[in-house]
């Protein structure tokens, strides 16, 4: 669906565009009437000039030009005023009346776009780059506030000045008027075959600057590891080859439009000199006075105008028509996992989750294999977790740990079976009581610019500073918290880098207590961090184990040890579940999986370095 939006022609384009921003439908007609009677204004003069040559201005066979009617070329002069005065203001009501609406429009567009971004399922968003995602919200809405602000309003205008100065034209002279109309033709097919240039040579120049912004962000997120392994020359060569890229995009489509750019110019002087030439050659004989002849020569100029500018107005049109495509293309991919029609409460107190024959499938969305899909991530899952229990999830990379976790969460729907939390399906629970009820810690959380404070009271706006330092102290954690020298006003840095891996997962654990869940997946809390932070991590989670489901998705075998049950996952497949004890003397999987990681342990002394199972 989102490619289909790439192969939109402008039109239909422009048309999904208007139905996504419904504010620039608002009073449309009403502007287009003031929009008239601007455009009125720019035939007032070639009419009002040829009016003072044919009555204002007698003429005699035998003396010339006998009398001059100053009264009536006043009272031209006078009513030509007061119209010009009356196009101007209609004119200007008519800009403003569009820029309003068109700034209201792409709020709500830059608003809907933001929060369909945030719906979207992960599984969405690991298949977008962050950079293509952020350059749809800011560059390309941008672009469109750009069109809107001169563009738009230039269509709108020139359209109309076409439509009026045409009709005066015709009433004056069919003939002249249909010439015209016939030399501007062949330049209405040049500008048609130029825009699907222009169409593709500015899409282009978008996708290549979704690239640059995208790699541009990796290089500057990466700077440490690039910094480690003094590789900033390799990635910065990556960087300059791409920004290359956006240069010849853009040279090629500005090179497309210098070609059509003076197009206008060459056919507004075929259309003149070819009305001034059959106007001679008819002569009065043909009713055409001298004053009409002189009035659509400026009518001829008035109906040409509109047309270079619309070749200038072009460049823009298209940058905007391919940033509003990429922005629909966002907007056309389906939200996930949808919201239930009827959804049904949980309900109070304890939830035990039952996982039936639970099968998940990522699908690519990769130009050349779109639509297939990838080997299963998980495959007839069955298990019935008890509320209460402190369950681990462990198994060899890519044994589907962390997608049996994302389900369980719902960040993603299981493509075969259902998930049952206390009696209810989970794709029949609203989300917002699902959020209350589940809370996801990922391996590495977020943090954002911010206070530690602060990044805790997104998930509860009511708490007070004394409240969190409560909650530090309910966990444990005062200590670590009160040996910062800013304590709760200690800024973390951009995605937390102001503190290390463990302390981020420390604040992970207080976001998750403050909303006090009935079930807490936690994705390894407890991987790559010192010994001191590790301590404080295993009280903390004892603690906020208490009442409630603690599921760990286990990376280390440490872990594990400590659950009351271990699930064991093995290409997708649920091979062994039971308490460690119970696996190892089962000899199967799990006890392999343990060997080595004691052995491991006793070679190197450390128990980190070999037994990360990601």
């Amino acid at each position: 669906m989102k490619d289909e939006t790439q192969s939109l022609g402008a039109l239909a384009a422009v048309g999904l565009g208007v139905r996504a921003a419904p504010t620039l439908r608002e009073g449309f007609a009403r502007t287009m009437f003031f929009a008239a009677i601007g455009a009125s204004g720019r035939i007032v003069v070639p009419v009002i000039i040829q009016q003072a040559i044919d009555r204002g201005i007698q003429h005699s066979d035998s003396a010339g030009i006998v009398s001059v009617d100053t009264s009536s070329i006043l009272w031209l002069a006078l009513f030509g005023a007061v119209w010009l005065t009356l196009a101007s203001l209609s004119q200007r009501h008519a800009v403003v009346r569009l820029g309003v609406r068109s700034e209201v429009a792409l709020f709500m567009l830059r608003v809907n776009l933001f929060e369909h971004i945030h719906r979207l399922s992960l599984e969405d968003h690991d298949d977008e780059k962050n950079g293509s995602l952020v350059a749809r919200v800011t560059s390309d809405v941008e672009t469109l506030s750009q069109f809107f602000s001169w563009g738009a309003l230039a269509f709108l205008l020139d359209g109309l000045l076409m439509l009026v100065v045409g009709s005066v034209m015709l009433s004056y002279d069919w003939i002249l008027g249909l010439l015209v109309i016939a030399i501007s033709a062949p330049l209405m097919l040049v500008l048609k075959r130029g825009q699907s240039r222009l169409v593709q040579a500015y899409d282009l120049t978008r996708s290549t600057n979704a690239d640059l912004l995208s790699s541009t962000a990796e290089l500057v997120t990466g700077a440490e590891t690039l910094r480690a392994y003094d590789a900033g020359s390799i990635f910065g060569t990556r960087s300059k080859l791409g920004a290359r890229r956006r240069a010849d995009t853009q040279m090629r489509a500005t090179m497309v439009g210098a070609i059509l750019f003076p197009s206008g110019e060459i056919f507004g002087a075929f259309a003149v000199s070819a009305v001034v030439m059959v106007g001679a050659l008819r002569g009065p004989a043909s009713g055409l006075t001298t004053g009409a002849l002189i009035g659509f020569v400026f009518l001829t100029y008035r109906f040409l105008e509109p047309i270079a500018e619309i070749t200038e107005v072009l460049f823009q049109t298209q940058t905007a028509v391919s940033g509003l495509k990429r922005v629909l293309g966002v907007l056309a991919i389906p939200v996930g996992p949808p919201q239930s029609n009827s959804p049904i409460a949980l309900p109070a107190g304890s939830l035990d989750i039952d996982i039936r024959n639970v099968g998940f499938t990522y699908q690519t969305r990769e130009i050349g294999d779109r639509g297939s899909l990838e080997v299963p991530a998980l495959s007839s899952v069955n298990a019935l977790i008890t509320f209460g229990s402190r369950v681990a999830v462990v198994g060899e990379t890519g044994s589907g740990k962390t997608t049996l976790g994302r389900l369980l969460g719902r960040f993603s729907d299981p493509t075969t079976g259902d998930i049952i939390l206390g009696g209810v399906a989970l794709t029949m629970v609203a989300n917002e009581e699902l959020r209350q009820r589940v809370v996801v810690v990922p391996q590495e959380p977020f943090l954002f610019d911010d206070t530690i404070g602060n990044n805790l009271r997104f998930v509860s706006a009511s708490v007070n500073d004394q409240q969190l330092l409560d909650v530090f102290g309910v966990l444990g954690l005062d200590d670590w918290l009160m040996g910062l020298e800013h304590g709760l006003k200690t800024v973390v840095g951009q995605r937390g880098a102001q503190l290390s891996s463990g302390e981020r997962q420390l604040i992970a654990l207080v976001r998750a207590s403050l909303v006090d869940p009935a079930i807490l997946v936690l994705d390894e809390a407890t991987s790559s961090v010192d010994a001191v932070t590790e301590l404080r991590l295993g009280r903390a989670m004892e603690k906020i184990s208490q009442g409630r489901t603690t599921i760990s998705i286990a990376h280390r075998l440490s872990t594990a040890k400590r659950a009351d049950r271990i699930l064991v996952l093995d290409q997708g497949r649920l091979v062994e579940d039971g308490s460690h004890l119970e696996l190892i003397n089962a000899g199967g999987t799990y006890a392999s999986m343990y060997s080595s990681w004691m052995t491991a342990t006793d070679t190197s002394g450390d128990e980190k370095a070999p037994t990360e199972m990601r």
